[in-house]
């Protein structure tokens, strides 16, 4: 093994490490941390704390799985941004001080990047991955983004939401129905026993590429006000039926957008990635969609679409490989595209 890669993650809720070894996954660790479900979101300062416990058993736990001595590691790879300022501060300081005490380099991932080229994750030599150039529809709670994905270090966004992201319709939908945080997993269970067409929420008439789930969400919310004032148990009784709509809703504008980006940019291959890629609904609808159109879809499993290390450490491969390192000044950043 030449190439041995730590990964740190640390944006937002889980703490992440992996360790990735000529480009070959040996170990991936997540802590969770339960203790924002009562709040009904992320509460950053909670976040922050939990980091500053979970990150050194989590690390510990990545290099005993994977049977790799710390001294063993070429680089350090930590997510530097976007994210919570506080919980990237806590991978970046421990990425930084591991860095400088192993003498070994320190190399700065996007989160953004990592989750785009979370298909290049191989467990075995023979996995296979998709072939440059393709388009990436990465959809997540904070980012929809259509992504034309020229080599690891060329990616250009050619659409992106003008307001809210795809997740954030899913989980704050789900919130005023009631369900428990993160809400997009229960939509999802709720949407297979339910009907797709009972409802017709508002698609947005944004030109071009870019998306918009504003006035999804806000039809959503018109709904559930004009039949509750009628039907104090309208949520209760409708679950089902209102999950499903609202998920039908939301692939179909997902799935326009990505029908115009295939007819305009003629690629061959699209990967879906980010944690509103684990929707069942989303991940059959892409499948679908792909091949009716005659092109490859990449799906990544689903523990690869939600903030995890793995993507972190084969992020930071690709840019040891070429030399891309970090500087220690370099500090977080809470907002960035691309």
């Amino acid at each position: 093994m030449d190439n041995i890669i730590l990964g740190i993650e640390s944006s937002c809720d889980d703490t992440s490490a992996a360790v990735i070894a000529d480009g070959l996954l040996l170990s991936n660790v997540i802590a969770s941390q339960g203790v924002h479900e009562e709040y009904g979101g992320v509460v950053p300062e909670l976040a922050s704390r939990a980091h500053q416990q979970n990150i050194v058993p989590v690390v510990d736990a990545a290099l005993r799985r994977a049977g790799i001595d710390r001294k063993q590691l070429s680089a350090i790879a930590f997510t530097r941004g976007p994210g919570l300022i506080g919980s990237l501060l806590v991978g970046t300081s421990f990425a930084k001080g591991l860095s400088l005490g192993l003498r070994v380099p320190l190399v700065d991932v996007n989160h953004l990047h990592g989750h785009v080229l979370s298909h290049f994750i191989r467990e075995k030599a023979d996995d296979e991955v998709p072939e440059f150039p393709f388009l990436c529809m990465l959809v997540s709670g904070g980012n929809s983004q259509l992504i034309v994905v020229r080599s690891p270090k060329d990616m250009e966004i050619i659409g992106r939401t003008i307001d809210d992201a795809a997740g954030e319709a899913f989980d704050k939908c789900a919130k005023v129905m009631g369900l428990p945080y993160p809400g997009g997993p229960h939509i999802d269970r709720l949407a297979a026993e339910g009907d797709p067409e009972a409802f017709r929420f508002a698609r947005p008439r944004i030109p071009g590429l870019d998306y918009s789930f504003s006035g999804l969400k806000t039809s959503f919310l018109y709904t559930l006000r004009d039949n509750l004032r009628t039907d104090p148990d309208f949520v209760e009784r409708r679950k089902a039926d209102l999950a499903a709509s609202l998920q039908a809703a939301i692939i179909d504008i997902l799935l326009g957008k990505l029908s115009k980006a295939v007819d305009a940019t003629g690629v061959a291959t699209v990967a879906i990635g980010g944690g509103v890629s684990a929707n069942s609904g989303v991940r059959n609808a892409v499948a679908d969609f792909c091949r009716q159109k005659g092109i490859k879809a990449f799906i990544p499993e689903r523990r690869f679409t939600t903030d995890n290390a793995a993507m972190v450490a084969i992020a930071g491969y690709f840019k040891y490989l070429d030399r891309d390192f970090c500087p220690y000044d370099s500090v977080p950043y809470a907002r960035v595209e691309i």
